[in-house]
């Protein structure tokens, strides 16, 4: 059980954190560049010194700088996998793995068995005795995996395990992560700005954004209910906010829409891109002829996303909608110019902030 309560101060970052780990949860840190989650791992393994807070494993105080307290990083049983592995170029997969068991004071016979076991564990017995530099980038990354997994460690940190590795791999590499995951007994804690890695392997999510906690709760809740336009971007959904008055929201920075479900006070409005139409001409009513939201845009942004196409309306509020590819011809959205937005009240889904 990992209970951490971080602060520190940075030239550019003032970090302010706290949050648990259960023994075999696996929690990922979310946020954009900078917000503070690989200097969280960092704090926690020791390599940054807290200014204050404490940092608690399995009962053992590591760090707690008003009692003057700070285990060396070497001593706390803790293993962080960078992103960019750190593998010994001049070592073989087995002796790599072996290095941190003979750093604690391992023998050399008995460390080299136990990497193997843990070499064999994610299937690279053919490659144990292979050198990084003739290694495919999935065999490093598991490499890398088995260093950190082979020292029994009470806090296995991953610091964008799976950033570096090609589309074709990432997929098996991460259904043998998950399955190694779920097997340890660790607290264990990942990093990752891809929303499909933390979903596929995190029983929670945390999102971090300047240095503070702006969201938390499970892979879904964090996912139904994005509460900063960085989550609603991992989503892939328009996040509006506002102030209630029953079906009517007045959205911060102007405008208005109108909604299905009352709501009162500060409000988020979550809107999906594939519910909001587009046209050149001012639309006279909803496809039933009931009440519709429209206001008058500008194209910003056109952007191919798989078999559809996002457009980006800068209006009142700015919006963005999914149209299928057709449509950009149809409306020569590739030359830019005004469009109608029209939003059904019944495709907006509200909550308070």
């Amino acid at each position: 059980m990992l209970d951490a309560d971080i602060q520190l101060r940075l030239s550019r970052l003032s970090l302010d954190v706290a949050f648990s780990v259960a023994a075999g949860e696996v929690l990922a840190l979310l946020g954009p560049n900078a917000s503070g989650k690989s200097t969280t791992l960092r704090a926690l393994v020791g390599l940054l010194p807290l200014d204050g807070g404490r940092v608690v494993l399995d009962g053992t105080v590591l760090e707690d700088p008003a009692e003057r307290v700070r285990v060396a990083p070497e001593k706390r049983p803790i293993a962080l996998m960078f992103q960019d592995y750190l593998l010994f170029p001049h070592m073989s997969a087995v002796e790599n793995v072996a290095f941190g068991l003979r750093c604690r004071g391992t023998d050399k016979k008995t460390a080299r068995e136990k990497a193997s076991q843990v070499l064999a564990r994610l299937d690279l017995e053919a490659v144990a005795e292979a050198r990084p530099g003739s290694m495919s980038g999935g065999q490093q990354q598991r490499v890398a995996m088995a260093r950190a997994l082979v020292t029994d460690p009470k806090l296995l940190l991953l610091d964008e395990p799976l950033a570096a590795l090609d589309v074709s791999i990432k997929t098996n590499v991460r259904r043998l992560l998950r399955e190694v995951l779920r097997q340890s007994s660790a607290a264990n804690i990942l990093v990752t700005h891809d929303l499909l890695d933390a979903v596929a392997l995190s029983d929670r999510m945390i999102v971090i954004e300047a240095g503070a906690i702006v969201q938390t709760g499970t892979p879904a809740e964090v996912t139904a209910r994005p509460r900063s336009t960085y989550v609603a971007d991992l989503t892939g959904v328009n996040l509006l906010r506002g102030t209630g008055h029953g079906t009517v929201l007045d959205l911060e920075g102007g405008g208005r829409l109108t909604y299905a479900s009352p709501a009162a006070g500060p409000t988020f409005a979550v809107i999906a891109p594939a519910a909001v139409a587009v046209s050149r001409e001012r639309p006279e009513a909803g496809p039933e002829g009931g009440e519709v939201n429209t206001w008058r845009g500008h194209v910003s942004a056109v952007d191919l996303m798989g078999d559809r196409v996002r457009v980006r309306v800068d209006g009142t509020p700015a919006i963005t909608a999914e149209v299928l590819p057709a449509a950009v011809d149809h409306l020569k959205l590739d030359e830019g110019g005004d469009l109608w937005v029209c939003l059904s009240p019944a495709a907006i889904t509200t909550y308070p902030q």
